[in-house]
């Protein structure tokens, strides 16, 4: 049978996709393209997701710019930024695909910037060794999103993609190693509801909200991912956290600076004496402005000085036609002229590298859960070179649909069984939650989660050692006890009360990751073990059991379950 668009036959597969940003609209997408019924959860639209931050570009080695550019040197580039542990057969199969990732978003309908010979325009970002970025100005990622929303739309009117909005995820229906769904909460009802399933797709983005405030999202607080470890999914390489090195503070937000700026001649200094020290460049030569992300943070935080980076000499042109969204944020946030005047800047945490550890196909150590985006790792290794994580996004929602496609009936929910195995569980959590809403007692919810978030920029920085890491460790210990006795707040929507010790049983996991990496790696440094070692050249794999935390190390990332 035929869907209404004319492409695709009928599958009986029915998929849950958990988030709406690009991988989760890029998995619904490729599943519905082969006739999958996908239903599409998330607490906003797919134009609120965090994916539409994204401002640089996307990656894909298209050689547009003459400089015998090549897939093997961009998986040399990746596999190098990652410090070696990413897995090189992970890494072939992204960079591999990206040129073709690349078409079919132009395909969609989003609009690249074109060079003078009437092709996509590519810049330089940190850490490679080419000009590879394809962009859409600096608003890549909305662009991307703009795209994917209309073709979703085209599935939507034809009933093989259906939007659950104002939809939180509470837990997985996970029984002997197997997932039938998930469970989840609506905030429109204050509900709990069962959506059953043949497959799910989490793709609910990193960690922001661990740390307060980033660069990037508090919708995206690692909930998911703390409350299936503690359903028994592994997590892997949690202790390598970006610190993106130019961003700019405000009140609400770290707003971020685009390395666009930097691919396009920015350049980083500090003041001594009267004079401009172009410290990046004194260290590492002329492309020292765009070495990966971990070594231009650390050595910001080495020098000790406010640093600023400066486009001015680049002209009103340039500046106008390359970068304008860092010029429109800059007047906006700071009432800086950058045609004139240098950004202040500093390091913020950007993005994790670490998350739901998932196989080849994408799916974690439960049959039947997948993961995708930056909730999955899979291709970063100790650090992401920058425009790879747009192109992870899109590259593991297609793997993750076409690994789908290939599951067999055998693996198909039989959704009345399904109900029977969870009736109980289902039970007790709605019956938890009616509770406490009736309490009418109140706890300051929110204050331990900005104590957490204290905890974690204290312990987790740009450097760490071991004697702060198990302090932390400590602490974090005490605000888990306190979670566990605490009467729920019925100030804040009961989201925020159940999603409380999970996120707390997450931070105590890349705690624990990073004390127990004796090393210093891409976006892990230890002031108290400050080389590299080989006993660690490996992914961290995190395993929780009856409140024990177990790691392992997984070498060259091969990861199966």
């Amino acid at each position: 049978m035929k869907d209404n668009t004319g492409n695709a036959d009928i599958n009986k597969k029915t998929v849950l996709v958990i988030g709406s940003g690009i991988s989760g609209m890029t998995a619904a997408i490729s599943l519905a393209e082969k006739g999958i019924r996908v239903i599409m959860a998330s607490p906003f639209v797919s134009e609120r997701s965090q994916s539409v931050m994204a401002a640089g570009g996307i990656n894909a080695a298209l050689n547009n710019m003459g400089e015998n550019d090549s897939v093997e040197k961009h998986i040399e580039d990746t596999l190098k930024g990652g410090c070696m542990i990413a897995g090189r057969d992970a890494v072939t199969g992204l960079c591999s695909r990206a040129p073709e990732i690349v078409r079919w978003l132009e395909t969609l309908g989003a609009v690249f910037t074109l060079n003078e010979n009437g092709i996509i325009d590519q810049r330089a970002f940190g850490g490679q060794s080419c000009r590879r970025t394809c962009y859409c100005g600096a608003s890549t990622g909305k662009q991307i999103v703009s795209a994917l929303v209309m073709e979703c739309r085209r599935y939507e009117a034809a009933g093989l993609i259906e939007r659950h909005l104002w939809s939180d995820f509470h837990s997985g229906l996970i029984h002997d190693g197997k997932c039938y769904g998930a469970l989840m909460f609506s905030e429109a009802t204050a509900s709990l509801e069962p959506v059953y399933a043949d497959a799910v797709i989490m793709a609910t983005g990193g960690q922001n909200a661990l740390f307060g405030k980033t660069t990037g999202s508090t919708q995206c607080d690692g909930y998911a991912a703390g409350r299936l470890f503690m359903q028994g999914v592994a997590l892997k390489n949690l202790e390598f956290i970006q610190y993106h090195p130019t961003t700019m503070e405000t009140g609400q937000k770290n707003m971020l600076i685009s390395e666009a700026a930097r691919g396009e001649g920015g350049r980083l200094y500090y003041e001594e004496d009267g004079r401009r020290v172009y410290f990046m460049e004194e260290r590492f030569g002329e492309r020292g402005n765009l070495m990966p992300r971990d070594v231009v943070s650390a050595c910001m935080e080495e020098t000790g000085k406010d640093i600023y980076l400066d486009v001015s000499h680049l002209g009103a042109e340039v500046i106008n036609k390359k970068i304008p969204e860092v010029r429109d944020l800059c007047m906006k946030y700071a009432g800086l002229d950058i045609k004139k005047e240098s950004i202040p800047v500093k390091p913020s945490v950007h993005f994790f590298m670490g998350g739901l550890a998932v196989d080849g196909h994408h799916e974690t150590n439960i049959d039947g859960l997948y993961a995708i985006g930056e909730c999955a790792s899979r291709y970063h290794g100790a650090n992401r070179i920058g425009g790879n994580s747009l192109l992870a996004a899109i590259y593991s929602g297609q793997i993750a649909a076409e690994s789908v496609e290939r599951r067999t009936d055998s693996h198909t929910v039989d959704e009345v069984k399904a109900a029977a195995l969870f009736d109980s569980y289902i039970q007790k959590e709605r019956e938890k939650i009616s509770r406490d809403f009736a309490s009418g007692s109140t706890f300051p919810v929110m204050y331990i989660r900005d104590m957490a978030a204290e905890i974690m920029n204290t312990r987790l920085g740009i450097v760490r050692d071991g004697q702060s890491l198990q302090k932390g460790i400590d602490d974090m210990d005490f605000y888990i006890e306190a979670a566990s006795r605490i009467r729920y707040d019925s100030s804040v929507l009961e989201y925020f009360n159940y999603s409380l010790p999970a996120i707390l049983t997450l931070a105590k996991a890349v705690l624990i990751s990073a004390r127990e990496r004796r090393e210093s790696r891409g976006g892990h440094i230890r002031a108290d073990y400050p080389e590299q070692r080989d006993e660690y050249k490996a992914s961290t794999l995190i395993n929780y059991d009856g409140g024990e935390f177990n790691i392992t190390y997984d070498m060259e990332g091969r990861f199966e379950h």
